[in-house]
């Protein structure tokens, strides 16, 4: 099977990102992380600083029941608010539209966002999934958060926001073992983690 897209799920400070980054030079592919960001932006024509507050993001309960209300002048409601606010289900929207149109194009490696949901049913999408042992991702964020912030709690923050992302838009638990061809443990060496996941991509015979 030659593969023309590779997804990478991945734990937060378990060096997904830099993984991705790896196997797209190494294949000589288009990586989309915060690409796919500006794309978002793009098409929804909102700032870029939007779609990152948003990014694997859900909307809290109260914004989803009150949004058929928007703009009806119901009483504690305002008139003025626009229909089309860009918003969290919004972002994950058009997130799907910007991996479907870079499968169609191929050769992508693209990281989160739901993209191994998206292309389940595509043969030849490699999923993969990145996580790593609690010390090393609190090693590798603590050079790179605010001075002063719980690095446990920010972890445990981002896990169960990217979980419940995948959960409202997709309907299944992102650490399902069966969306995926293949999970590694980064243990702290995305190089390593990188050659494992491209020497997995190969045909086989």
């Amino acid at each position: 099977m030659k593969f023309k897209a590779l997804t990478i799920a991945r734990e937060y400070g378990s060096g997904g990102g830099e993984v991705a980054r790896i196997a797209a030079e190494r294949l000589g592919w288009k990586l989309l992380d915060k690409d796919l960001l500006t794309e978002i932006g793009n098409k929804a024509n909102v700032a870029q600083s939007e779609v990152t507050a948003l990014d694997e993001q859900v909307d809290p309960w109260l914004h989803r029941i009150t949004r058929p209300l928007w703009g009806s002048g119901v009483e504690g409601f305002s008139a003025m608010v626009a229909v089309n606010l860009f918003d969290a289900d919004k972002a994950a929207a058009i997130a799907k539209l910007v991996i479907e149109e870079a499968y169609r194009v191929g050769n992508c490696v693209i990281v989160g966002r739901g993209a191994q949901c998206v292309l389940k049913d595509k043969v030849d999408v490699f999923k993969a999934f990145v996580y790593a042992g609690w010390a090393d991702r609190v090693h590798r964020l603590q050079g790179r958060v605010p001075p002063g912030t719980h690095v446990g709690n920010l972890i445990r923050s981002m896990d169960a926001a990217r979980l419940e992302y995948v959960q409202r838009h997709y309907g299944v638990n992102r650490l399902d073992p069966h969306l995926y061809h293949l999970m590694v443990n980064s243990n702290n060496d995305p190089e390593a983690a990188a050659r494992l996941i491209l020497a997995a991509m190969q045909p086989v015979g």
